[in-house]
């Protein structure tokens, strides 16, 4: 069921003049004519229910499709208004930009919502953090012929990307780049999990934004994974969530078993995919999905998967 209190019609999205105290705004696409124009889109989500050939549906932030829920979407932007409202913005930009300033882009939204009060609430509000496990490693590996191997190595702890193993794998995209006898390179994990995110132990520790955005950009390895993604291949076993997610979404495939499970939980911390996630995402399911993924921070199947393009191929 359609919120009234938060209908925008499509009239006033024709003349740019919608309510300015919404965190989200709902069209519904079953009554809406064709305004006939570019629609100007107010800061926050704007989320179109029903008709998905109506001429304004493409225009919007995005789409309801099922199994996705209004309510939830709703929900989420108003528990997490900045956070919504940023990445939302964000991924309209992000289509007019090369690969290299998407990522820049997603860096300063990042590095903004790092300072902001939601971000803050969530930093103080978690449970204690656990004493981290062992530091992570990526195991490399160059078979007889052209092929690199690129292993995610910290099973016991799911794979989680600490620093270690962020520095670990933008040195492997980087010399898979400085090597042009490297013609295909692999992602894989070790254990029975692809990856559950960055290191949730690690968030907070550098507390100063400009700072963490200068870090991202020596040291994302998005940076590098964007420039050999027509040679990357992924496996993906198991859960595939925030950041492992972010970055097997460059690759030029990707096939998962039939139990894996993806996942960007970002809003919830009041911040936004920051490892090349809303660059990677979007140029492969595009920026509605990837903001129905952000807002809802619901799990997808590998079946969901396979339909909307996130991977190529299930395996057994």
């Amino acid at each position: 069921m359609i919120d009234a209190a938060l209908t925008i019609s499509g009239e006033q999205l024709a003349q740019g003049e919608w309510p300015d105290d919404l965190s989200i705004g709902l069209v519904d696409l079953g009554r809406e004519p064709d305004i006939g124009s570019q629609a100007i889109l107010p800061p926050y989500p704007v989320i179109g229910v029903g008709d998905p050939g109506h001429p304004l549906a493409g225009q919007l932030d995005a789409r309801i499709e099922p199994p996705y829920r209004i309510e939830t979407l709703i929900a989420a932007a108003q528990d997490r208004p900045v956070a919504a409202m940023t990445v939302t913005q964000l991924l309209r930009l992000l289509p007019g930009l090369s690969g290299d300033a998407a990522l820049t882009a997603e860096s300063f939204a990042y590095a903004m919502l790092q300072g902001s009060a939601e971000h803050r609430t969530w930093l103080a509000q978690r449970p204690p953090a656990l004493a981290l496990a062992d530091e992570g490693a990526v195991r490399l590996e160059r078979d007889d012929g052209n092929m690199l191997t690129v292993t995610l190595d910290r099973p016991t702890a799911g794979n989680a990307i600490d620093r270690a193993m962020r520095d670990a794998l933008h040195e492997a995209f980087a010399l898979a780049n400085a090597d042009g006898t490297i013609t295909r390179i692999l992602l894989r994990a070790e254990g029975k999990t692809f990856s559950l995110g960055a290191e949730l132990g690690e968030f907070g520790t550098t507390g100063d934004p400009a700072t963490a955005h200068a870090i991202r950009c020596r040291t994302l390895p998005a940076r590098e994974a964007i420039r050999c993604a027509d040679r990357l291949e992924v496996e993906i076993d198991g859960a595939c969530v925030g950041a492992g997610l972010e970055l097997a979404a460059f690759a030029r495939h990707i096939t998962a078993t039939r139990r894996s499970w993806f996942q960007l939980p970002e809003l919830t911390m009041g911040i936004l995919p920051g490892a090349g996630g809303c660059v990677s995402l979007s140029r492969r399911i595009g920026r509605q999905r990837t903001l129905l993924m952000v807002l809802s921070g619901r799990r997808l199947n590998a079946r969901e998967a396979l339909g909307w393009g996130l991977v190529d191929a299930l395996m057994d």
